[in-house]
């Protein structure tokens, strides 16, 4: 098994994707608005990812948060709300807002796993601050740690009762960075002491099953890689400080905050500590370049793999979609 979760063209196989990833065997997959039809398409699509690999709980990842970051869409789908709303329910009714959002994430977990899709990159552990790009703006669950911690807490459950697995992000947190790393290499420049606002979230969900990292760089701590690349970072923050011995994925290798080809790329991350290497576009040239630069994953890799994937195991709990809806909009009335 390589060290990868890979992206695809589109919404069916070619038959040059089913070679490449029978040859290769990712870790996981990733899917994109590009690779979602209807219902049946996607459960088809998925189906045909596990059979290839030959594994049945091989993760199929998607970005389904809600708001602006939906890859399953109306109107074959429900719109969520995005974690603002949530923030925006605490100010009034705090335990209400921690069970609005732990029926939420179990509604979309009822609604991912309906069509195969078995883990979702939710939940958002970056705390929001004034001033900072809006590139996490209303996604953010607020600007308080233990509140961004509790609600992100609720979400990982509520997705687990419903059958999927969530991964925290973008560890050791975004929510201060002044650009997109989509388009550019975001810098932090404070201390170590403020930035411990950045890690409080995550150190309260270290048990979380999986996390992706944040392509920033952080100067307190290393003022020459971003955090997907720097061994310093990833041993001794995400590991060591935040005490995370879950399953560590990159940020997307595809993001402009990262230099150099792709193989450079897969292969730095995985040097410096990360578990997988997240590849998102689907393109044949660049995946071909980053499974010929990474090797097989590790022994504890894999570990931390299987035991998140053991996480949601067991049967789902039954409580049905519409009926999670209904109590989380009830909820949400109140804000």
């Amino acid at each position: 098994m390589s060290p990868l979760i890979l992206g695809l063209a589109g919404p069916t196989l070619t038959d040059e994707e089913r070679t490449f990833f029978t040859d290769v065997e990712p870790a996981g997959f990733i899917l994109f608005r590009r690779n979602v039809v209807d219902r049946a398409q996607l459960l088809g699509l998925t189906d045909e990812l596990r059979g290839l690999v030959g594994r049945a709980d091989v993760p199929i990842l998607i970005d389904q948060e809600g708001g602006r970051v939906a890859r399953m869409q109306p109107p074959e789908w429900p719109a969520f709300p995005p974690g603002a709303r949530f923030d925006a329910l605490y100010d009034v009714a705090p335990i209400s807002a921690i069970e609005a959002i732990r029926a939420n994430a179990q509604a979309l977990g009822v609604m991912l796993r309906e069509v195969g899709v078995n883990v979702d990159c939710l939940p958002l552990l970056d705390v929001r601050q004034p001033g900072a790009h809006d590139i996490i703006g209303d996604r953010a669950l607020g600007t308080e740690p233990m509140r961004v911690a509790a609600l992100g807490r609720a979400t990982i459950e509520g997705l687990r009762a419903g059958g999927v697995v969530g991964v925290v992000k973008h560890v050791p947190g975004h929510g201060r960075a002044m650009a997109d790393s989509h388009v550019e290499l975001p810098l932090v420049d404070v201390d170590a002491a403020a930035l411990e606002t950045d890690l409080a979230p995550f150190i309260r969900l270290a048990d979380a099953p999986m996390a992706m990292t944040a392509h920033v760089v952080y100067t307190a701590w290393d003022a020459d890689q971003c955090a997907s690349l720097s061994a310093r970072v990833i041993g001794e923050i995400i590991r060591g400080r935040i005490g995370f011995d879950g399953l560590l994925m990159s940020d997307d290798l595809g993001m402009h905050a990262l230099k150099g080809d792709f193989g450079e790329r897969a292969a730095g991350v995985i040097a410096a500590g990360c578990d997988v290497a997240l590849h998102c576009s689907g393109d044949m040239a660049e995946m071909r370049a980053c499974a010929a630069a990474v090797s097989t994953i590790s022994a504890e890799g894999r570990r931390r793999l299987d035991a998140a994937m053991a996480t949601i195991a067991g049967e789902a709990d039954d409580l049905g979609f519409a009926e999670l809806v209904e109590k989380r909009d009830a909820l949400l009335a109140y804000a």
